[in-house]
């Protein structure tokens, strides 16, 4: 590598590109977005969680001045427009599909633009009212009458499927999409049949949002000359919302362009097609304006997208010395009104046994519809409900069983002598050092000195715990990506690839490996995404995969520009193909001080016309890749805390965790990305929770004043540490490094807290571990002693 590039290479902390536009005001989210003559839209929601529609009258709201256009489902019938594709039950399109153990297919609801003839959860939209200004059209929303007739309804994720619960869909009977298993029931019996220990947990992992900072906004402009849509909107992948836009409306991909921008967070929740996105997109054509939808945030609780929401009963058996040696789990996840997605089901169905040896395992997976909003894959989606199980469940055995639970972990830690190890459930672990990350984030959390600090937080009146949680995680999602590179003879060099950014660095950490293979300054790459007229093809940003499979396309893409330069250069040196090299972006000729760069190369290609034909034009390449093998991202994390016994407040004093994620490209924004993984896992721990009122079908938390979120001022500084064993399965040997922050820290907060609250006999603590139910627990320990 040259000097220019030796700062700013893989593995440097290279500055973020995105972060000066974004802290001096300069971004452009949707919203910033402006187009002459616009207009507004605003939805009519359904205020029942079930209900059949007997009639829309719209006549007072399409009489009101200003309004331009009122849409129900029997206007879009009529416009020809159908509902948004649903992918849940397509195989292989986001992740392998969990199958019905007995052979029959999964079950998947539509997903309708606007409800017609029922709505399934409150917040279903029924109309929408497009209008010169946004206050007209809300007022012309209020105006449409609608005759409900309420149905009974059902909410809960565990009697969602009991007998005589109400059935959300007619042809989904119990509710269930989806009910598969893993692993071989009869061997897994056998075991628990000679166990000498079994330990048991019941438990729910509750509904959370994203809660970005950015709502959901779309802008849609139609062009008469061109006949084209042009949909603003912030998304992982533009190209796959702007096929799910032309499949709704019937028309072909070419009369849509999607460009996404700057993306105000996001956590999986953006990366749907949601029913406004189709809407606005639709009454632009029809009325030849601009309409302009973003949501307010109280709208936003009730129609985004939810994540976790799910049910496990789980055992685990031991022998006499504390091996593993089987377990056994349930889980139900809930989908809500419709089945966007089952990836969460799938996830923490296979990946409940983690990173230990289990000689034997089963687990069952249901997804079941309620009258909710649904829910979809939320950062890290199903790997911290796996998490959560098997390290609640370590430390429950540990602390009935008389183990030590540090001990009874190493004990049953797959070895790096195992690898590749292939899991009961059937996983197959590419490599790893889980021994190693677990004594790393040990002694990073200063373990063995907790006990002089708990002695310390006695003589103060308060309860110090310290918890321990391993993880694992499997990064795949959509097997496919794209890239191009195009050289340009001014000294700049184009990236061209499919994944969106919402935060993770994608225009650094790029731009950083393309410099290095292909020896060009830094600051000269430029990284193009979300512009579907420049885009053509990808699998978005989700999962952690975008690093992982943007290199593999990024580096072969990158060989190609190397071979073909390599090509041009021998013509330029009237050299033998074989006596041409590539150092530090300059073709040589070996042996000699002759040399030409690759930007003249690029000059050269489209001006020599002695050049072969095939290398003409500009110097550029594309690779796509389909790409099956995932990664698995692993480490540990320590947390500990301090409980008021008075009034059940909480305090994390400290925080720790290790990351191996195979290779980081940019370790400072690894760093970053983790900090906001912890905070937003142990916000869940402690804070968040989705809840509907079971009476009514109600949303409970529809503000951010009945919905707690974290914040900076709850949390110490973060200690982390980044370890780094490639993966075989990319050449680049990254694993992903985006989720790992999020993914154990469910287990390592609560394990903390039961740890503090030990002495009053308490083990297990519910989430969210609220202050209320933390001092009921000591209360309670306290009067059954």
């Amino acid at each position: 590598m040259n000097g220019k590039n030796l700062a700013s290479g893989i593995g440097r902390p290279v500055q973020r590109k995105e972060d000066f536009k974004l802290l001096t005001g300069c971004g452009r989210y949707t919203t910033d977005v402006a187009v002459p003559r616009q207009t507004h839209a605003a939805f009519v929601r359904s205020p029942h969680a079930h209900a059949r529609i007997h009639s829309i009258n719209t006549r007072n709201a399409e009489a009101l001045q200003g309004v331009l256009l009122v849409l129900t489902a029997a206007e879009l019938v009529a416009d020809g427009l159908s509902e948004i594709p649903c992918y849940a039950g397509v195989s292989g399109l986001v992740d392998l599909s969990l199958n019905n153990s007995d052979g029959t297919a999964n079950l998947v609801t539509p997903l309708p633009i606007l409800a017609s003839d029922r709505t399934r959860f409150v917040g279903d939209p029924i109309a929408a009212v497009i209008a010169e200004t946004y206050t007209v059209a809300l007022e012309a929303a209020e105006l449409i009458e609608v005759i409900w007739e309420p149905l009974e309804h059902i909410t809960t994720t565990q009697k969602a499927s009991k007998p005589g619960a109400v059935r959300v869909w007619d042809h989904i009977p119990d509710n269930v999409c989806v009910d598969g298993r893993f692993g071989v029931e009869e061997s897994c019996q056998n075991a628990f049949d000679r166990a000498h220990h079994t330990v048991s947990l019941r438990t729910p992992v509750q509904r959370v949002t994203g809660v970005m900072l950015e709502t959901r906004a779309a802008l849609a402009d139609y062009d008469t000359k061109t006949g084209r849509i042009t949909v603003y909107c912030g998304g992982d992948n533009s190209v796959r919302l702007k096929q799910d836009i032309a499949s709704a409306m019937g028309l072909g991909e070419e009369s849509l362009r999607v460009i996404a921008g700057d993306v105000g967070g996001n956590y999986g929740t953006r990366n749907w097609t949601h029913p406004e996105y189709v809407i606005v997109a639709h009454a632009a054509k029809k009325l030849n304006r601009a309409v302009r939808w973003q949501a307010q945030r109280s709208e936003a609780f009730l129609s985004d997208y939810h994540g976790r929401d799910n049910y496990t009963e789980a055992e685990l058996a031991l022998d006499a010395e504390g091996n593993f040696i089987a377990l056994r789990a349930e889980i139900t996840t809930n989908n809500g009104a419709h089945t966007v997605a089952f990836v969460p089901l799938l996830k923490t169905t296979e990946l409940l046994p983690s990173v230990y040896r289990f000689p034997t395992a089963t687990t069952r997976g249901r997804a079941v519809t309620t009258n909710t909003s649904p829910t979809t894959p939320y950062r890290s989606a199903g790997r911290p409900e796996a998490m959560f199980v098997m390290e609640r469940l370590i430390d429950i055995a540990a602390r009935k069983c008389g183990f030590d639970s540090l001990e009874l972990r190493r004990r049953n830690l797959i070895r790096t002598d195992e690898m590749p190890y292939e899991t009961a459930l059937g996983l197959q672990y590419d490599s790893g050092n889980f021994l190693d990350a677990m004594d790393r984030a040990l002694a990073l959390g200063a373990w063995d000195t907790f006990p002089a600090r708990k002695s310390e937080a006695e003589t103060r009146g308060k309860l110090r715990g310290i918890g321990f949680a391993n993880y694992i995680e499997i990064t795949s999602g959509f097997p496919f990506e794209r890239a191009e590179i195009h050289v340009h003879p001014g000294g700049t060099l184009d990236v061209v690839i499919g994944t969106t950014s919402s935060g993770q660095g994608h225009e650094t950490t790029f731009a950083q490996c393309v410099a290095e293979w292909l020896g060009v300054p830094f600051r000269t790459v430029k990284i193009l995404t979300g512009d579907t007229d420049v885009v053509s093809a990808g699998g978005g940003s989700h999962s952690a995969r975008s690093m992982r499979m943007a290199g593999i396309v990024m580096g072969r893409a990158s060989e190609q520009i190397i071979a073909n330069g390599r090509a041009i250069a021998a013509h330029v040196f009237e050299a033998p193909l074989v006596d041409v090299g590539f150092v530090d972006g300059n073709f040589v000729i070996r042996g000699t001080d002759r040399s030409i760069g690759i930007f003249e190369v690029a000059r050269i290609a489209e001006t020599d016309e002695g050049i072969a034909d095939h290398l003409k034009g500009p110097l550029q390449a594309a690779s796509d890749e389909l790409m099956k093998n995932p990664g698995f991202p692993y480490g540990a994390q320590v947390c500990e805390i301090e409980i008021d016994p008075e009034t059940g407040t909480l305090e994390i004093m400290a925080y720790a965790a290790v990351d191996d994620v195979g290779h980081a490209v940019n370790p400072m924004i690894l760093h970053g990305q983790t900090h906001g993984g912890m905070a937003q896992g142990a916000g869940q721990a402690l804070l968040e929770h989705v809840c509907y009122d079971p009476a009514d079908g109600q949303l409970i938390t529809g503000s951010l004043l009945d919905y707690a979120l974290p914040r900076a001022d709850v949390f110490p500084s973060f200690v982390t540490d980044i370890m780094e064993t490639p993966s075989p399965t990319n050449p680049l040997g990254i694993r992903g490094g985006g989720e790992g922050g999020t993914t154990p820290a469910l287990a390592v907060v609560i394990n903390a807290i039961v740890d503090a609250l030990a002495a009053f006999g308490v083990l297990h603590v519910e989430m969210p571990a609220t202050p209320e139910r933390i001092w009921r627990l000591i209360q309670a320990g306290k009067a059954n002693p």
